[in-house]
């Protein structure tokens, strides 16, 4: 047998584009596989130059799934650097908000891109793997009702936020405008459908994936494991928040590595640079990068729904903190490390993100109209934290005294978990590829590895570490070159 390479290209399922390039031996084994992105986007250049009250609505232009979290980590950052702090009133109609689309975000993720490996079956053939396969499997009432409440949700974002793709609302020190009875019935009402459709998500998990052995059994193989520091935001009592909070790592074994606050990023997490991808690879400086390893030695670490429950140590919800404590209990203790997992705990952070809606709709403090006090500081640089869908995202921006960006960072989700991902996708592919035996079923499998992330690589790839022609030189493990590609 020869040796051969198998392409997967376009990946689906993604906000983006990437492929998967996969070398194969003379045994038909995995020598290696790389996750590759080869688009560029360039937002961290071109925003260079523009006033930084236009950041909210220029960066929220990086995603059309996710530009609430950009719009609002952007609208913090801002916040910080005029040095204001928004009214009480006006940061609970931002987590509001925020919680609404992180609602209707990972309803999208579950029915429509991640769910049909496991609602529909991962081997099922490729044009049942949709929304379709998945409506053609749970019946078109609950698609429907789906559909609905995205609807529902997008409405109530639209209403208060001016527009649900490009928000408008978030200004510096506040928002545009404050919340009305009116408003307030429509997020409690939409508020109460959420939690329902959550719960009902559950049980529809609880009843296709857990009570079916062979899908538990991929979610707790070694094929989807990696034993890796997990990071994500938490509030005073160390509980998942997706607004607010210190960033909190945990090491392998769950125990508190690091907390700190926004500002103080760029004393933990560093990036490098591989030749063979546009994304950037995160890692913590306090342990180093020693490659694509796992284990307490290396740095390499996850964000996302996972990496959230791991490194908090509970919901602040009812409903979620029993969800979270089943989560673990059924997977054998924290942290958890099986990368499937994430589907589940994405479900529990939709249910945490439902009850908190209700919540803050019934906080009276939240109808009062002041909503925005005015900054007054010369700007000089400033930072914003969220809890993006995908995982943490910061935005770091640096001005002149008229606020005029000279330089901008943007860490996001998918650059956080870069490294893990691609180690994933490695370890899936050398786990079900074996003896040169291949087909769309165990390419599939190999694709659940970088799906369960949710990543987008158009938010990922915002700077530009090289040139095109992008020239990609592959080495075997004795460093002799296998092949040299070219895109141009």
């Amino acid at each position: 047998m020869s040796r051969r390479e198998i392409v997967i290209d376009p990946i689906t399922r993604l906000e983006g584009h990437g492929k998967i390039h996969i070398f194969l031996n003379e045994k038909g084994d995995v020598e290696r596989a790389y996750f590759q992105v080869p688009e560029l986007r360039g937002f961290e250049k071109f925003v260079v130059g523009r006033p930084a009250e236009e950041m909210p609505q220029i960066t929220s232009r990086i995603c059309g799934v996710c530009p609430t979290a950009h719009h609002m980590a952007a609208t913090k950052a801002l916040d910080d650097l005029y040095q204001v702090e928004p009214p009480p009133a006006a940061k609970k109609i931002r987590e509001l908000i925020y919680c609404t689309f992180m609602v209707e975000d990972h309803a999208l993720h579950f029915y429509f891109l991640g769910g049909p490996d496991f609602v529909v079956g991962p081997t099922a053939p490729r044009a049942e793997r949709n929304i379709l396969g998945v409506l053609a499997r749970v019946g078109l009432e609950i698609g429907r009702e789906v559909i609905g409440l995205r609807k529902q949700l997008r409405d109530l974002i639209t209403r208060v936020g001016g527009k649900v793709i490009h928000p408008v609302f978030g200004l510096p020190g506040g928002i545009a405008k404050a919340l009305t009875p009116e408003d307030r019935e429509a997020f409690l009402a939409g508020a109460d459908r959420a939690v329902e459709f959550a719960l009902f998500s559950l049980k529809l998990f609880e009843d296709i994936v857990l009570k079916n052995p062979q899908y538990v059994e991929w979610i707790r193989s070694e094929a989807y494991t990696h034993r890796t520091y997990y990071m994500g935001l938490v509030d005073e009592r160390n509980r998942v928040n997706f607004y607010d909070g210190w960033l909190r790592v945990v090491d392998p074994s769950g125990r508190e590595f690091l907390k700190f606050p926004a500002r103080d990023y760029l004393r933990h997490i560093a990036e490098h640079v591989e030749p063979w991808s546009y994304i950037k690879f995160c890692y913590l400086r306090d342990v180093g990068w020693k490659g694509f390893t796992d284990g307490p030695e290396s740095g390499v670490y996850s964000v996302a729904p996972l990496a959230r429950l791991n490194a908090a140590e509970g919901m602040a919800t009812p409903r979620a903190q029993e969800a979270y404590e089943q989560f673990y209990a059924t997977l054998g203790g924290k942290p958890v490390h099986h990368t499937l997992a994430n589907h589940w705990a994405r479900l529990i952070e939709l249910l945490y993100a439902a009850e908190r809606m209700q919540e803050l709709a019934r906080d009276p403090e939240i109808l009062d109209p002041h909503v925005r006090n005015l900054p007054g500081a010369i700007p000089r640089e400033g930072i914003g934290v969220v809890e993006a869908p995908r995982g943490t995202l910061i935005h770091h921006y640096e001005t002149d005294e008229r606020g005029i960006i000279t330089r901008a960072n943007l860490i996001v989700a998918t650059q956080n978990n870069a490294a893990r991902i691609a180690m994933s996708v490695d370890k899936a592919a050398r786990s079900v590829i074996r003896g040169g035996m291949v087909d769309d079923g165990l390419l599939n499998l190999v694709e659940m590895a970088f799906r369960a992330y949710d990543p987008c690589h158009g938010c990922a790839t915002h700077a530009l570490p090289g040139q095109m022609p992008l020239l990609i030189r592959i080495y075997n493990p004795r460093g002799e070159l296998v092949r040299e590609l070219r895109r141009d």
